[in-house]
């Protein structure tokens, strides 16, 4: 018996040493192949990138309901099922933002997975497959977009094409966020992503605009004709450790209709030590005609969140949220309500391209709102871990 044990610790590290040996590398292709595509003398020559991702979790609620919903949550919406949320792969052209040229870049992302039919855009990721062939799975092309820079002045690019939206503080790319889950304001009460144009210009070394024009929310070729205003000032301080960019979209939902949609957000961080970091969110959402009473409709929220850096390799974190939504527009529950979320989570990488997240979430709803387990309770407990791998 003792030959068996020693033969199969034998096999087992024979097979992952070879992992461990590459382990400082930057990506899981490096790790396990000892190659870096992005070093290749084509890549390097033309300024390009190429990378990915695979992030993939499990969510349990204590209520573990039967339909295996844990909504109004989502992305890590399935509660008992292992989930491939995204497996990522990106193309992009470097831009040289300090050169005394005309410079043309771009990039695209192809993203498949349980989280892109989150962010579907109409005209395009709609009808790329159907998800009712591959159940809660679907693809996206969240980004396709042409970027050119300009040596006027201190520097001015743009955005052309199909780009993730500049709006609040979480982001779509799992390898971004501190938490598995998201917020409510990210989930509900904002765009994922436009089509259209958006110029960014520094106008010192402490403050910068982006102003453009996008086709609505989420939108790639319907209603050519309605364009919305989309732009943000951001401002830090001399050593970076305080920061305020205030986000705005405001414009009609479709051409027919002249029915207005507005939404501000507002993102403010503090670096109170380089191992302590605070920020805050606010958003303001209004939208005519939009209640389900047929009056116009409301929502705003406020985010907090605390981060400690205890080593370079472990982190840990605190997310408190409120979102009402006024008008019951946003979430599905049938009448104005207020959610509440406090999400507590640790961040671990043993290596520079494994990144694992444990999380405790806890959501409530006020007053007799039912928004949870198909609607049949107030709250939620959800214990959720995921893995992301940098390709």
């Amino acid at each position: 018996m003792q030959l068996i044990r020693r033969a199969f610790l034998n096999s087992v590290l024979a097979t992952f040493l070879p992992f461990y040996a590459f382990a400082a590398e930057d990506g899981l292709i490096e790790a396990i192949s000892g190659h870096n595509l992005n070093q290749s003398e084509f890549l390097q020559r033309n300024s390009i990138l190429v990378g990915g991702w695979i992030a993939a979790g499990f969510s349990y609620s204590t209520d573990n309901p039967d339909h295996r919903d844990n909504g109004p949550v989502t992305f890590n919406d399935r509660n008992g099922e292992l989930q491939l949320n995204q497996l990522n792969f990106y193309a992009q052209k470097l831009v040289d933002m300090e050169s005394d040229n005309i410079e043309f870049g771009g990039r695209i992302d192809l993203l498949y997975g349980t989280d892109a039919r989150f962010t579907q855009a109409t005209g395009l990721d709609d009808n790329l497959i159907s998800e009712a062939d591959y159940r809660f799975y679907d693809l996206a092309l969240p980004q396709i977009y042409l970027e050119v820079f300009s040596p006027v002045g201190n520097g001015l690019s743009a955005k052309i094409g199909h780009f993730y939206t500049i709006i609040g503080y979480e982001v779509v790319n799992a390898p971004d966020n501190f938490f598995y889950s998201h917020a409510y304001t990210m989930q509900y009460g904002e765009p994922f992503s436009h089509t259209g144009i958006l110029f960014n210009y520094p106008l010192n070394g402490n403050i910068s605009i982006n102003i453009g024009s996008v086709n609505g929310w989420d939108n790639f070729s319907e209603d050519l004709s309605n364009w919305n205003f989309i732009g943000n000032i951001s401002w830090s301080n001399d050593d970076e450790s305080t920061s305020l960019v205030l986000s705005m979209i405001t414009g009609d939902i479709d051409a027919a209709s002249n029915e207005n949609r507005t939404l501000y957000s507002l993102v403010a961080t503090h670096h109170f030590t380089d191992e302590l970091h605070y920020l805050l969110q606010h958003d303001f959402g209004f939208q005519e005609q939009a209640a389900m009473s047929g009056n116009d409709a409301y929502w705003y929220g406020l985010n907090q969140y605390l981060f400690y850096d205890y080593s370079d390799t472990l982190s840990f974190g605190l997310r408190a949220e409120w979102f009402r939504d006024d008008g019951a527009s946003r979430l599905t529950a049938g009448s104005s309500a207020s959610y509440f979320a406090v999400s507590t989570g640790i961040n671990w990488e043993p290596r520079n391209w494994i990144k694992i997240r444990p999380e405790i979430r806890y959501d409530w709803a006020d007053g007799d709102t039912h928004a949870f387990d198909n609607q049949t309770r107030n709250d939620q407990l959800l214990f959720s871990m995921d893995i992301v791998l940098t390709l």
